[in-house]
């Protein structure tokens, strides 16, 4: 897992649109009364309620303990575990659907995470979710290696994983799962405000300036701003160019 040591407080209050964006995933779950339902990536918990609204018995996991701890105070009627998705599930009853947004691509390992899934769906369950697809965020990733190399940074680490419809689909189909939907597709994302850029940074790549000092912090924030801008800031806001990758599949 590439990433776990979540700001809870800055998710929740500039990166509101994860939660949002996953509203329409939530409709494609289409969670029925009484459904058992494991929501993975849960985050600060938005979605598993939703979830729970419908079926009634919706858990959360999340790799990070700050995001767990957050979501078991906002809903304390709800289950989360902190838990690493490429680990297995530390569950025994079935599942009858698997539902996860905006978190597989921090799972850089996919197949063992595929491999948890199937093995907690029932015959039949279904898993849905979106992730980060093949393209995403390209201008902001070449944006922050070369702020970083301007700063003196020689080597990033490997953040994400973001696959083209064929590879997961292959993947999923190896694991007993037929994929039923999918979809890629491009999605200008609004950053909120003039330091939309640098806060996205801060909330999602923020090993990487944690050890530099103001200036040199600074400096990169800069450097990112001005390759990033010719393509993403647009009538004087930070538009990420995500894309998304969008599937259903249903366990044979």
């Amino acid at each position: 897992m590439a990433h776990n040591n979540w700001d809870a407080s800055l998710y929740d209050g500039k990166h509101s649109f994860v939660t949002e964006y996953g509203n329409d995933i939530v409709e494609l779950l289409n969670a029925q009364s009484n459904e058992l339902i494991l929501d993975i990536g849960s985050g600060s918990g938005e979605l598993t309620a939703k979830i729970n609204n419908l079926a009634l018995n919706a858990i959360g996991i999340d790799a990070s303990a700050n995001m767990v701890n957050q979501a078991k105070l906002r809903f304390p009627e709800i289950t989360f575990y902190q838990h690493n998705a490429e680990e297995p599930f530390p569950f025994e009853d079935k599942f009858d659907a698997i539902f996860s947004n905006a978190a597989l691509h921090w799972m850089l390992n996919p197949k063992p995470v595929i491999a948890n899934i199937a093995q907690a769906l029932k015959s039949d369950g279904r898993f849905v979710f979106e992730m980060g697809g093949k393209g995403n965020i390209a201008t902001i990733i070449q944006a922050i290696e070369f702020a970083a190399q301007q700063v003196g940074i020689t080597e990033l680490p490997i953040y994400n994983y973001f696959p083209s419809i064929g590879e997961y689909a292959s993947l999923l189909e190896q694991h007993g799962l037929n994929v039923v939907y999918a979809v890629t597709f491009k999605r200008p994302t609004l950053l909120q405000g003039e330091d939309g850029l640098r806060n996205w940074i801060r909330m999602f790549r923020n090993s990487i300036i944690k050890d530099l000092d103001q200036e040199q912090a600074e400096d990169f924030f800069r450097h990112a701003e001005a390759f990033a801008a010719n393509k993403l800031y647009v009538n004087q806001q930070w538009v990420a160019d995500y894309v998304r990758l969008r599937m259903v599949a249903i366990k044979s």
